[in-house]
């Protein structure tokens, strides 16, 4: 199967999973949504459409943000669109905990929103299909997460959202000019003046001194009747041309505000050997930004000119013999042919130098010593340059607003494959660090090499990998042993990968054979529960065992919850009661001899085996079938004993010879 087809499976397995959900998004169906709330998610989303699309998306984002729904009751409410049975399949308090586990461990190499609210979505099903296609997916992510630099991967994408919206930047020192109520109602309705102030000529009284009290004004045009060729500071735009010709700010400031973001996705996709357009988008940004910052400051240029020439000036005239007759024109103040020359010689050198400055040809000096400046032809030369510059940066802009408006789809759509990469790469990730591999889905609960998840990251000789099976001939079994020797570890990786399989995930075991449930039930330890607390216990334990579904009950020392021979007697009715059903339960007990005088069932043992040099229990932690293993209190007083001195050493010496 190829990647691409991988990908449409998991797709599909995505929409098979919604089930009718997809098909009609219907609120009132839901649990614990009200008339009131109904209301408001619909007023939020934009109606019942836009929330099918939601759905269909898995847009968990969009629920999340409605003020007043929590992330957990927008996955309760998604979960309810869609069709999810996790609520149905996770029956106890426990194994809810579990899943949660399991889901933040996987978020835990998530580096997007988008993955982030995709993973909260996974969910157990009974779906033997969609449960392949999701493990497939999931492994081939594995296999495509191995090749990839993970470390540089991870900072791209870390934090990746789809580009953001920008809002207008006001620019009052230009001005957008039109000739109607009815041009300037159009280009108001655009948003227009929230770039420009507009200016409409039908209701200016004096147009023409408003208009030059602007840098820059841009003409956009219906009939083009009003006059404005003669203006350096002016820009011609029909009316009819595309938004963003009129304001190229449109497409230019939405690209340069996700610029980083169109980077990092370029650099990604170049990474997976995927095609991408991205990369033409900083050249033409950098080019047009280049532009904008291109302002030659003609005054300094003018002013630093001035000193070297009258300096030049000064020392030229210095030299001069003025004959009788130059004199007397020097009184009537005109100038000698000799000063005239040399006016003439240092201003033209002056000109050369200006233009090599500005790129601009002109002459602002008055003949006179020291020189003056002619406000009145730098101002016409400032703002002849301000409008070629004015006019060749708007062409710029047209021209890269243009080819970006072209791409923005395409650009948008980058990014999304992108963001939907991190969900592979999330998943395969996990599937990577932890070493998963696909459980195979039988009759019966067969492990190898099993590993609980909390341990699946460590290193070191403390580490064991586990063994252990329950089948239609044993489907029930007691685990005894040593305390701490892994009883309780052994049902929370039993539940694991029993939640993980369903999800269609890997599991964390070499080889592994799970069979597809309804339910599953976790009990954790109990102690000392009083009168009410053990009655409300017996009503949710005991109607296990009255319902024809399929499910894993897994017990941890329950013995507490009452005295014991009424525990005996209850644990032993439920025993008996699930050996004659489809379903499995694993029970851990200190009190198994009690419980064989009463129900035929299987016992295995976690034994402890003595205790190392530093008196640490040592613990085969893979159960052995058909063995009551030996408790521990034997092992544990040998270590108080070696660990105390005097008068308490003699007293644990004393127990230790009734054993």
């Amino acid at each position: 199967m190829s990647e691409n087809d991988h990908k449409n499976s998991h797709k599909s397995s995505c929409k098979n999973s919604c089930k009718n959900g997809v098909q009609k998004a219907d609120l009132h169906n839901v649990n614990g949504v009200g008339d009131k709330l109904v209301e408001k998610i619909y007023k939020s989303v934009g109606g019942e459409d836009e929330l099918q699309k939601i759905v269909k998306n898995l847009d968990l984002e969009s629920l999340i943000n409605i003020e007043g729904i929590s992330q957990r009751k927008a996955i309760e409410i998604m979960n309810q669109l869609l069709g999810n049975p996790t609520q149905e399949f996770l029956k106890s308090e426990r194994a809810v905990q579990l899943y949660e586990e399991i889901i933040q461990k996987i978020i835990s190499y998530s580096n997007t929103k988008y993955s982030e609210n995709r993973i909260l979505l996974l969910s157990p099903s009974k779906d033997k299909s969609l449960i392949e296609n999701n493990v497939d997916f999931a492994m081939n992510a594995k296999e495509k997460v191995s090749k990839l630099p993970i470390i540089k991967l991870r900072g791209l994408m870390k934090n990746l959202d789809i580009p953001k919206e920008v809002r207008p930047d006001y620019d009052p020192s230009k001005a957008i000019l039109v000739e109607s109520d009815e041009d300037n109602d159009y280009l108001m309705d655009l948003g227009f003046n929230q770039y420009y102030p507009i200016i409409n000529a039908s209701s200016s009284s004096m147009l023409e001194e408003e208009i030059r009290s602007y840098e820059l004004i841009f003409y956009v045009y219906s009939e083009g009747f009003i006059e404005v060729s003669e203006m350096n500071n002016s820009i011609m735009i029909s009316k009819e041309a595309p938004e963003h010709e009129i304001v190229p700010e449109l497409i230019l400031d939405y690209f340069n505000k996700n610029i980083d973001l169109f980077n990092r996705v370029s650099e990604i996709r170049k990474i997976l050997n995927e095609k991408t357009i991205l990369e033409d988008i900083s050249p033409i940004l950098d080019e047009v930004n280049s532009l904008k910052k291109r302002d030659v400051d003609i005054d300094k240029v003018v002013n630093s000119v001035k000193v070297i020439l009258d300096e030049e000036l000064r020392l030229s005239i210095k030299e001069i013999d003025l004959e009788g007759d130059e004199v007397l024109d020097l009184l009537n103040n005109a100038m000698p042919p000799k000063i005239e020359k040399i006016f003439d010689d240092i201003i033209t050198k002056g000109k050369q130098n200006i233009k090599t400055e500005t790129g601009i040809d002109f002459d602002p000096f008055l003949r006179q010593y020291p020189l003056e400046l002619d406000e009145n032809e730098l101002e016409r030369i400032k703002l002849m340059q301000n409008s070629e510059k004015e006019n060749d940066l708007f062409d710029k802009k047209i021209t890269a607003a243009n080819y970006l408006a072209s791409i923005k789809i395409q650009a948008i759509e980058e990014v999304k494959e992108t963001l939907e990469f991190d969900y592979e790469f999330t998943l395969g990730s996990f599937a990577y660090e932890y070493d998963l591999m696909p459980a195979t889905l039988g009759n019966d609960f067969k492990l190898e090499e099993a590993l609980h998840l909390e341990l699946g990251l460590e290193n070191g000789d403390y580490i064991q990998r586990i063994d252990y099976n329950l089948g239609d001939n044993d489907n029930v079994a007691l685990l005894t042993g040593a305390n701490s020797g892994g009883k309780t570890t052994l049902l929370e990786t039993i539940a694991q990968i029993s939640i993980m399989a369903q999800m269609g995930l890997p599991v964390c075991a070499k080889n592994a054979e799970v069979k597809l449930l309804d339910e599953i039930y976790h009990f954790s330890k109990k102690r000392s529960l009083d009168a009410g607390a053990f009655e409300s216990f017996l009503n949710v334990f005991m109607p296990i065992v009255t319902t024809d579904s399929e499910k894993l009950v897994l017990l941890d020392e329950l013995e507490g919850i009452t005295e014991l021979e009424a525990a005996v007697k209850i644990i032993s009715s439920f025993i008996e009661m699930i050996k004659d059903s489809n379903s499995y339960a694993i029970i851990v007990t200190h009190m198994a001899k009690e419980l064989m005088t009463y129900a035929d069932v299987r016992v295995d043992g976690i034994e402890a085996k003595g205790l190392d040099e530093s008196y640490n229990l040592i613990v085969d932690r893979t159960p052995k079938m058909n063995c009551l293993a030996r408790s521990t209190p034997e092992f544990i007083l040998k270590r108080i004993y070696e660990n105390s001195e005097g008068k308490m050493k003699e007293v644990y010496g004393e127990i230790l010879k009734k054993f």
